[in-house]
């Protein structure tokens, strides 16, 4: 478990130099760069994310395979959009927990035990309403799927919370394209990170935490964080005096988690950093900037 923080939260810097590369080696635009981390999810990365000997026992715990649904084993094992495949293993294995029985993951514990104490009704009625947001590629499949139009409806989430309910998958029919392409890599790389580490939800590690609900995968990283934050870039690119808009979006998205009781907040930063740095993989091919070109002229 050497150097285990480092590679969690190493990602910042290799993304901001890959941006830098690759815009010089292809002559094309960069990406907005990533925002540092901020309030508990900066001050939780100070911490040891090394095993401890002490509760060494607790890295023996691993989300249970009784609970794993075939369903979403079956997503990492779909084709890329705009990613390669050895993209995908790459950032497959260039992610990693805290061990359960670090600092890190204690104070983590700590920090959603607090939350628990402190939810209120409307908190609890808001996070629920976002736990139930979210796109799913097979049921856009055939259009007689019964979640299609729900479906497409959850892609524009984000652009109907921000910038009202006009901003729909009717409106803006080459944006919900793009869309589609990146949230199929987004499923893909979530169910191929969390079957590769396995983690287990934090509710399994502290008996004294009562989730608003359980959850049948495995905990990192936070799929829902994961597609906030990578539409959030995505649109923050298509709509940049909205970037801040968007990219707060997707922090109240991933906070919702830990409010819930399902995700540490390691989770949500790994899969914020792992979303901008998708994004920018995608961003340096060619079928990714045709279909985003075409979406960019929909908001012009």
């Amino acid at each position: 478990m050497t150097n285990r923080k480092k590679i969690i939260f190493g990602i910042i810097s290799f993304t901001i130099g890959l941006n830098s590369i690759l815009a010089q080696n292809l002559a094309i635009s960069t990406i907005h760069e990533i925002e540092p981390s901020v309030n508990h999810y900066a001050k939780l990365q100070k911490l040891s994310g090394e095993q401890r000997q002490a509760t060494a026992w607790m890295d023996t715990i691993a989300y249970p395979p009784k609970k794993y649904r075939n369903n979403t084993i079956l997503f990492a094992l779909t084709k890329p959009v705009y990613l390669t495949t050895n993209q995908v293993d790459f950032l497959v294995k260039a992610v990693d927990f805290p061990a359960n029985s670090s600092e890190q993951t204690r104070a983590e514990l700590d920090f959603l035990l607090e939350l628990q104490k402190k939810r209120t009704k409307e908190q609890t009625e808001r996070v629920l309403a976002l736990a139930k947001i979210g796109y799913w590629p097979d049921a856009n499949y055939v259009s007689t799927h019964p979640s299609y139009k729900k479906n497409l409806e959850n892609l524009f989430f984000e652009s109907k919370e921000i910038m009202g309910q006009t901003y729909s998958f009717e409106n803006f029919p080459e944006t919900s394209k793009l869309l589609q392409g990146i949230m199929n890599d987004m499923r893909l790389m979530e169910f191929a990170v969390k079957y590769h580490l396995v983690r287990a939800r934090p509710y399994q590690l502290e008996l004294e935490l009562q989730p608003l609900k359980t959850i049948s995968s495995p905990s990192f990283a936070s799929g829902h964080t994961l597609w906030a934050y990578i539409q959030a870039y995505t649109f923050g690119e298509l709509i940049p005096d909205k970037r801040d808009d968007f990219v707060k979006l997707a922090y109240e998205i991933g906070l919702s988690r830990e409010v819930m009781g399902v995700h540490y907040p390691s989770d949500e930063e790994a899969a914020r950093q792992l979303a901008h740095r998708m994004l920018m993989l995608m961003w340096h091919t060619e079928k990714f900037q045709n279909d985003f070109l075409k979406a960019k002229e929909e908001w012009n």
